[in-house]
């Protein structure tokens, strides 16, 4: 099927709001060609375009893309020293379409532990991108679900030793403003390429009633169309929401 029959089959009036991306592949793609590792990453940006360009032709407002994990830091030194110089160049050369298209950047994650450069980067592009408003792009760095979580059980605990909360106020309300998500909505969607079906430590709160669906190409391979496949065939899923069919219809 062509992408402009598949984009024709896209109901405009129910896009998601937010779709998460888990970009998964790039080393083994990269070695599928006999190339080295780093050169699927660097392969990648050209699919976190597509990626920006597919949600912005439909208006879904949230992209938020999982690039680097909490347990990357495992991966050979110069791989992690590669990601970080490739999110540097990416960014500073990045920024200019971002302004040009109204793409605002944000982050999620503890990226204050990044390496110094990538960090002042980071800051830099979100200031410059802050009044931006037709796409919000947040790019999940040093990221991993279970230390949000931990992070934020912290933080209400240390509301009730302060006395800010009482014990009993503690809601998903409660918690979900104390996650590094506490300004975006949860993802209607989260795709995951490369075939892996997991979400590897990725938005476990914030998945709880998403649609999943995991691709079976790596991540250099994504275009618009498989964003827009997923999109269709969401729109096409029943979300019951602990309800029966019934209620909803």
């Amino acid at each position: 099927m062509s992408i402009e029959m598949i984009a024709s089959e896209i109901d405009k009036t129910k896009v998601p709001q937010h779709i998460a991306i888990i970009m998964d592949g790039n080393g083994r793609w990269a070695q599928s060609q006999g190339k080295d590792r780093t050169f699927g990453h660097q392969s990648g940006v050209e699919s976190v375009r597509e990626a920006i360009k597919g949600c912005m032709e439909i208006g879904v407002k949230y992209l938020t893309l999982y690039a680097f994990s909490t347990e990357n830091w495992n991966r050979p030194k110069e791989e992690v020293d590669f990601l970080m110089n490739l999110l540097v160049e990416a960014i500073a050369g990045e920024t200019p379409e971002l302004l040009k298209n109204d793409i605002r950047l944000e982050t999620i994650g503890a990226i204050d532990e990044l390496p110094e450069s990538s960090f002042q980067h980071l800051m830099q592009a979100k200031k410059d991108t802050a009044h931006c408003q037709s796409l919000t792009l947040v790019l999940a760095l040093n990221y991993g679900s279970k230390k949000e979580l931990t992070q934020a059980m912290k933080s209400i605990a240390e509301s009730i030793k302060s006395g800010a909360i009482k014990a009993d106020e503690i809601d998903e309300k409660c918690i979900a403003k104390h996650l590094y998500t506490r300004d975006f909505p949860d993802p209607e969607i989260m795709i995951r390429t490369s075939n892996e079906m997991r979400i590897s430590n990725f938005l476990t709160w914030q998945l709880a009633y998403a649609e999943l669906f995991f691709l079976p190409i790596f991540w250099p391979e994504f275009k618009r169309d498989h964003l827009w496949e997923c999109v269709r065939d969401f729109q096409q899923r029943e979300r019951r929401f602990g309800k029966t069919s019934a209620q909803v219809n």
